[in-house]
């Protein structure tokens, strides 16, 4: 699992917890934490290589903030916010050159919580830029249940 990965897994796990417990102060705590992480992946262009689709190797530096507030009735709000800085890479069957951009964004109090993610892989010519967008709500019923609601996914190749 990537370094963002463990924090964001960390995190949810104390929400979860800290939702349970009824955790209460009589003023509101805010707590901001800004870093930057190494990231490799390799994501497939599905509309790179005239359609015929390939993978592509990327890596840059992960911009990471990370917000989480107190406050005095007890409910817990987080945002983490992640952008990729100087994310580049090269296909591997044609050599193209790409760029990784994109801003992902988590809105998580302790009932609901948001995340929006917009990644795009923007590659040199016509039609190789690989676009995904995806919205989705975390609510949590009254027995404590976590379920998950996808309101939009697109993925699109122009």
């Amino acid at each position: 699992m990537n370094p963002a990965k463990s924090v964001f897994v960390l995190l949810l796990v104390m929400l979860s917890l800290l939702g349970r417990t009824g955790y209460a102060s009589a003023q509101a705590t805010a707590i901001t934490v800004s870093s930057q992480l190494p990231i490799a992946l390799e994501v497939f262009v599905p509309c790179a290589a005239g359609g015929a689709g390939e993978v592509v190797s990327l890596s840059g530096t992960l911009h990471g903030v990370f917000h989480l507030t107190f406050d005095a009735n007890g409910a817990v709000h987080a945002k983490f916010q992640d952008q990729p800085q100087r994310l580049s890479g090269i296909g591997q069957s044609t050599g193209a050159a790409y760029q990784g951009t994109g801003v992902t964004q988590d809105l998580l109090n302790t009932n609901p919580s948001t995340f929006v993610n917009n990644f795009r892989i923007i590659g040199q010519g016509p039609n190789n830029n690989f676009l995904v967008h995806e919205i989705f709500h975390l609510t949590r019923n009254a027995n404590g249940e976590t379920t998950t609601i996808v309101d939009f996914l697109s993925v699109e190749c122009r």
